[in-house]
């Protein structure tokens, strides 16, 4: 997949593209859809499959005092895009000055001037344009005019008949339900982050941990997780089980929610390292205790349940 973070001054053969647009924050299964969609079409008429995306979320622009909500910050979300195997992910920066543009003016200046798309995929809901003014059906109008076809995707549901949604996920997540996030996503939540140096408390009661500070993701209920860690080692990701407390560790009176990680059976050193950590089960609400002792006692409790629940 090649990856582009702007589209102007486009080489004349990644032109023509069919483009799928959104947000794609999660690349859940409804937007998979819409991918799919784009790609069937993209073989169809012989050209480039794309995906066109903001960034930032235009979310963080409108509503900077919002509490973190990313699903997917966009390292994570290009890495599960480029694993569809799209041709082209085009990123649009977005700013106050991009958010000014009429509907009209996107159109013309990003997908007809820019990109020349020979076709445009979108969901249902898909909005666009100053004060959300332009819709899938404008969007077929304009096409029209200006040589390109469009796509609307329905919404996509599970069996009970609930629409997929990037809604849906984050209550999932807030309520302690990751497998419920998992099934809404089609894969496992995931936090990515740098390990940083901790206070290194763990080490001294024999439950060394990684730290991962949360930065823009959505917030899941803290509490303890069996988890799944990924440590990159050359052009493969090698994967460790493990147990995680997301939270404030109110114990030794925490003031920043981290996700500390202790791999089980791993001795290597990680900081500076990039971790992966799939969210899997959810064993129980982050708790105080009195003592180091309490805490060690209970952390191996964690680590016997966390293994058990991975298998």
């Amino acid at each position: 997949m090649k990856l582009f973070r702007h589209t102007t001054d486009l080489p004349a053969e990644l032109r023509g593209s069919c483009v799928a647009l959104g947000n794609f924050d999660g690349v859940h299964r409804g937007h998979r859809a819409v991918i799919a969609t784009a790609q069937r079409i993209a073989a169809e008429i012989g050209a480039p499959s794309a995906v066109l995306t903001f960034e930032p979320h235009p979310r963080s622009v409108f509503r900077p005092d919002d509490p973190p909500f990313r699903l997917t910050p966009f390292r994570i979300k290009a890495r599960l895009l480029e694993a569809l195997g799209l041709d082209m992910l085009f990123v649009q920066h977005f700013d106050a000055a991009f958010s000014s543009l009429t509907a009209q003016q996107f159109v013309e200046q990003v997908l007809v001037r820019d990109l020349g798309a020979r076709h445009v995929v979108a969901g249902y809901d898909f909005v666009f344009g100053h004060k959300r003014g332009g819709d899938i059906a404008y969007l077929r109008e304009i096409g029209a005019r200006h040589g390109f076809g469009v796509t609307e995707v329905v919404p996509v549901q599970d069996d009970a008949g609930a629409v997929f949604s990037s809604t849906r996920v984050r209550q999932a997540l807030a309520e302690g339900r990751p497998d419920e996030a998992a099934a809404i996503l089609g894969h496992p939540f995931e936090i990515e982050g740098r390990v940083e140096h901790g206070d290194k408390r763990g080490r001294t009661i024999g439950f060394p941990t990684a730290n991962v500070e949360l930065g823009e993701y959505q917030r899941p209920k803290s509490g303890v997780y069996a988890v799944l860690a990924g440590i990159d080692q050359g052009g493969e990701t090698v994967w460790h089980k493990g147990v995680a407390n997301l939270g404030r560790r109110p114990t030794v009176g925490g003031l920043v929610e981290r996700l500390e990680v202790h791999l089980f059976d791993f001795g290597g050193d990680l900081y500076g390292r990039h971790l992966r950590v799939q969210l899997h089960h959810f064993l129980r609400p982050e708790m105080r205790f009195d003592s180091f002792d309490q805490l060690k006692s209970q952390i191996a409790a964690d680590a016997e349940r966390a293994r058990a629940a991975l298998g």
